[in-house]
């Protein structure tokens, strides 16, 4: 019976000890897979997330840079807009000066040239020829190849080319100015949509992150708990010098000698 009992507690303990080892084993396996899983998933979110990290600076010094060509240019072309606009009016002032010049100085010398006849007639030498002074009508400098009526013409057209080149300039520094600012303001609308949706998936990542890293230590602490209940299984379930089949076949053998040992001493026939 002591034999028997001996046999039915290792029955019970094997098929303890057997039940526990495998769950314990699916439990270990499914716990070290699960944190190969999750540490690998948080080193691809945090290279990710490194990588966002670096488009985002990059994006916002982009957009830094584009703010201040902005900036820079507005700067110019206001000063170069105020120079032109001077220097336009300056030219218009001047060429009306220059008109007004010319009409009176026209005026003078058409006027002396008619005066210059008039006296030539009076004083006519007796032979009916004007003195030699009077060899022609008095012009005065307007009428010498480049006098100051030539000059003054000479000005004029400089001062209308001036206003014309400076108009034409200013046109096309205000067009070039007006596409770079479109060009500027479609760059940072797109840039900054592009940043807007990096620090957004940044922030979703981040919170993947921190949710992984929970979940990793939650199961690391379960795998360690399932490692140290094996090696609290180990001694009592694993490497017997005798395995149990083995054991159970012996005492199987030394019940039925007993019992045959019994019968013997009962006086009981005993067939070998």
């Amino acid at each position: 019976m002591k034999l028997m009992e001996e046999a039915n507690n290792e029955a019970e303990h094997k098929g303890f000890c057997d039940m526990e080892m495998a769950t314990n084993k699916n439990t270990r396996d499914k716990k070290s897979e699960d944190v190969i899983n999750l540490t690998a998933s948080i080193d691809e979110l945090k290279a990710s997330i490194a990588k966002i990290s670096q488009d985002i600076e990059g994006l916002s010094a982009e957009i830094a840079e584009l703010d201040a060509a902005v900036a820079k240019a507005t700067t110019e072309r206001d000063e170069e807009k105020a120079k032109n606009t001077i220097v336009i009016a300056d030219a218009k002032a001047a060429q009306e000066a220059v008109k007004s010049a010319l009409a009176v100085l026209t005026e003078f010398y058409e006027k002396s040239a008619e005066a210059t006849a008039l006296v030539q007639e009076r004083i006519k030498a007796p032979g009916g020829e004007p003195p030699a002074t009077f060899d022609e009508p008095y012009t005065g400098m307007g009428g010498e190849s480049g006098g100051v009526v030539g000059m003054m013409e000479v000005i004029q057209a400089d001062f209308a080319r001036l206003e014309s080149e400076t108009s034409s300039a200013e046109g096309e520094a205000a067009k070039e100015y007006s596409e770079f600012i479109d060009d500027s303001r479609v760059s940072k609308t797109n840039k900054s949509a592009d940043l807007d949706h990096k620090e957004e998936k940044k922030t979703e990542q981040s919170g993947a992150l921190a949710s992984a890293e929970t979940e990793l230590a939650g199961t690391q602490k379960e795998l360690d708990s399932a490692n140290a209940y094996y090696d609290k299984l180990k001694p009592q379930c694993l490497a017997p010098e005798v395995s149990f089949e083995d054991r159970q076949a012996r005492r199987k053998e030394e019940i039925e000698s007993l019992q045959m040992a019994l019968q013997i001493l009962q006086g009981e026939d005993v067939v070998f």
